[in-house]
């Protein structure tokens, strides 16, 4: 959940770039750093392995105004794809405000889709959320490669709930659809923040 200082008008928000192994989530957050201008950002924490490229977490807060007499502070984080760096996606989705859901275009990775979706779907059980209850897009990674999935077979696979979620095509490492991303779940973020301060309000 969004920490929401009222004393000091600061928010910060914690954005979580999942999905599986070498699907692009470090890529897009390389792309956001390499073109925002300095003053708006901090230094991007890697740790790759020979395995993956994230063993832990890319950091990369993003301080804004977006909401009016609040400074607003968007971190974000992608999580290690490997099956066995479990523990850690946990813990990184721990507190989460929005996912952004980096799926692997190439036909022979489609099955890793599923099993990373229905991965994450497990580890938010476990801190008593659904899918339903964050704000959440799908991105469709590597759309320039010539074995890429039909989107409509890829919305069959992954893209189930009763409501739809918003979906972006894109090639993170040309940039293509990545601040169309950001930019959206930054949106459906703020909206429900602004709702609950509301709320908390009346």
């Amino acid at each position: 959940m969004a920490q929401i200082n009222t004393a000091d008008k600061e928010i910060s928000v914690k954005i979580v770039y999942y999905g599986p192994a070498l699907s692009g989530k470090t890529t897009n957050l390389l792309y956001v750093h390499q073109r925002i201008t300095s003053k708006d950002k901090t230094d991007l924490i890697s740790i790759a392995t020979e395995g993956d490229r994230t063993l832990y977490f890319d950091f990369l807060p993003l301080v804004t105004d977006i909401i009016p007499g609040f400074k607003t502070c968007f971190q974000l984080y992608t999580v290690p794809g490997q099956v066995h760096y479990n523990a850690t996606r946990k813990l990184v989705l721990q507190g989460v405000d929005g996912i952004v859901f980096v799926a692997d275009s190439q036909w022979p990775r489609q099955n890793d889709n599923v099993e990373s979706l229905f991965n994450l779907k497990e580890n938010l059980s476990e801190y008593g959320l659904t899918i339903r209850d964050i704000p959440y897009v799908l991105e469709y990674n590597k759309r320039d490669l010539p074995d890429a999935a039909m989107i409509e077979y890829m919305e069959y696979l992954i893209n189930r709930e009763e409501v739809k979620v918003p979906v972006f095509p894109a090639v993170a490492i040309t940039g293509e659809g990545v601040f169309d991303v950001l930019n959206a779940i930054s949106r459906m973020v703020i909206a429900k923040i602004l709702k609950e301060i509301n709320v908390e309000q009346k």
